[in-house]
Order: C-alpha cells, then sequence, then structure tokens
C-alpha cells in the first residue's frame, strides 16, 4: 500500500469454513445472522479509533467488504495523550504509557520510551494491515467460541486493491453497497441490513451523515473539507437507479437525470453496469483509469502492467 498514489483501498475478507460468517446454512439450518451485528459493531468500533475511515461496507454470508481511507493528516495532528488514549482502547500497552495516561511523574528515560511507543502506536493506528487484524481477530475468536472449534475462521488475512482515482472510488463504493442485491439477499438499498448505503440513507431522512462514516463533501474543489468528494445525493440516487436495473435483470442505461456524475468521472452507462457487478472479476490489484494506472506502475517500478480491459473499463 502506497499513500504517495492513493489512500484508497477496497478490503475482502472470506471464510475459510462451510461454515457461514453471517445469514442461515442451508445444509445444518443453523442461524449465524446475528454475527453480522458482530461485525458491524467492530468496524465501527474501529473507525473510532484509528486513522482510517469507512467509506463503504457491506456483510455478505461468508465474507465482507469495506472500502477504507486512511487519513495519515489526522494521525499526524494526534498528540502524544490522544495517541495512547486510542491505543489502549484496543491493548493494554506498556506499564510506562499506562503511567502517562494517568498523569504519573516519569523519569526521562521513561518518557524517551513513551515517545518511542507512541510512533509505534500511531503507525499502527493508520495501517490497514493492523486494522483488519484488530476487525477479523476478536470475530474469528467470538465465532470459534460459539461453533465450539479451533482453527482459522478467515481464509486468509485479507484481500486488497487500490482505487487510484474518484472513478475507481465511486465504482467499488457502489459495488459493495450493491452486493446484497446482486446476491439477492435483499431488494432494495434502504432495506440492505449492514451495509453502508443503508446507514446513510437512514441518516439522510433527518439531514444528517452518519458519523462512523466518512462524509460526502461534495465536488473537488479549493479549500475541500476531509470527505469524500462527491455529493451524497448524487450517489445515492445512483446507486438507487443501479439498484433497479440489476434487481430488473437488466442491462438498460441509466436514467438521463443522474449522468451528470457519471460524466464527471468519465465513465459511460455501459462501464458503470459492468462494474458495478462485477467489480471483483474485471479488476486486479489497482483499479482506476488508464493514466492513473500507467503512473501507479511508473511510480513503483512494475513491469507488469494489468490486462487491458481493466485498465479500460473506467475510462
Amino acid at each position: 500500500m502506497s499513500l504517495d498514489d492513493t489512500p484508497y483501498y477496497h478490503c475482502v475478507s472470506r471464510c475459510v469454513r462451510r461454515a457461514f460468517l453471517c445469514g442461515e446454512d442451508p445444509v445444518s439450518g443453523a442461524s449465524f445472522e446475528h454475527r453480522r451485528g458482530w461485525v458491524e459493531g467492530r468496524l465501527l468500533f474501529l473507525a473510532s479509533v484509528f486513522a482510517i475511515d469507512i467509506c463503504a461496507y457491506s456483510v455478505m454470508s461468508n465474507h465482507l467488504h469495506v472500502v477504507l481511507h486512511i487519513n495519515a493528516e489526522k494521525a499526524a495532528k494526534w498528540s502524544t495523550l490522544e495517541v495512547l488514549q486510542r491505543w489502549h482502547k484496543l491493548h493494554k500497552g506498556t506499564l510506562f504509557t499506562q503511567q502517562y495516561v494517568r498523569g504519573e511523574a516519569q523519569p526521562d528515560y521513561a518518557l524517551a520510551l513513551v515517545e518511542r511507543s507512541v510512533e509505534t502506536f500511531r503507525n499502527r493506528l493508520m495501517d490497514i494491515s493492523w486494522f483488519m487484524k484488530e476487525l477479523n481477530e476478536p470475530i474469528a475468536r467470538q465465532a470459534n467460541f460459539e461453533d465450539q472449534c479451533t482453527g482459522r475462521f478467515w481464509e486468509g488475512r485479507f484481500k486488497s486493491q487500490a482505487l487510484l482515482d474518484e472513478a475507481a472510488l465511486a465504482a467499488c463504493m457502489a459495488y459493495v453497497d450493491l452486493n446484497p442485491l446482486r446476491a439477492k439477499i435483499n431488494a432494495t438499498p434502504e432495506t440492505s441490513d449492514f451495509t453502508s448505503v443503508k446507514k446513510r440513507i437512514d441518516t439522510a431522512k433527518h439531514q444528517k451523515q452518519p458519523t462512523p462514516l466518512y462524509p460526502f463533501v461534495g465536488k473537488p474543489r479549493k479549500d475541500m473539507p476531509d470527505g469524500l468528494p462527491f455529493d451524497l445525493t448524487d450517489y445515492l440516487e445512483l446507486v438507487d437507479m443501479t439498484g433497479r436495473i440489476i434487481r430488473e435483470d437488466k442491462r438498460g442505461t441509466i436514467d438521463a437525470s443522474l449522468l451528470p456524475i457519471l460524466q464527471r468521472l468519465n465513465i459511460s452507462s455501459d462501464n458503470w453496469l459492468c462494474i458495478t457487478t462485477e467489480f471483483g472479476a474485471r479488476t486486479g490489484n489497482v483499479v482506476g483509469n488508464e493514466l492513473s494506472i500507467n503512473h501507479y506502475c511508473e511510480s513503483n517500478h512494475r513491469q507488469r502492467k494489468p490486462p487491458e480491459r481493466s485498465r479500460k473499463l473506467l475510462a
């Protein structure tokens, strides 16, 4: 992961056993639906601790999707005390960091050790690998305890894709938010439980945005506040229209009134429908328009570029 290229990443974790993460097992008849709440609750809690923002998420029957934003500027502004208070919500820290948080007097060598620990903790609190570790390990322990078994619960650590530009970000977020519709678990975005789009729709009814999620702040502009570079209403309307097309199993075009956001992102209606239904199959480790991916490959000294179809999909 390279913050020089992009702060946005799409991560996926899958279960290794036939036993479901959530939902109902058709073989045994056992219901694991309550585990969705485990995942969503842990995910939103971690967003309040890490310098990592949640752009989109969906908790499925045997895997979960999350689109994350690494907020390095936010982490850099944290004081020593704030870093320690955040880290201590996850782990005990050290004897010296505990003393520092309690405001106890410490010798110089102890303060030096505290500062060294703080830099380690600060880096971890803006590290997606640590974020996914803190998400997946507690869920695995809970599930193993409930299933009365031991061993791996997750297929691996996690898979990630770098989202290099706004087009890739918007397409990936819509793909994640529409996962329950494509899987025929729910009929509409507003009824898709344990997804970011439902949480955004519920709070939008009260003219608000959900605090745990990275906010929409409008189109890119000078002195832009921290947040997603889209209008919330544009995004929700686009997801709703895309969901209607997916739900009706048609490959038609998106309503003309919704085209401006796609035009700004340089995505045709056909490409939008293709990538929001086949994002995983059509993309590789990095996603973006051809120019973005060429720049990424050059800056990271990569010789092998993604397939031509994947590179042009968002163009």
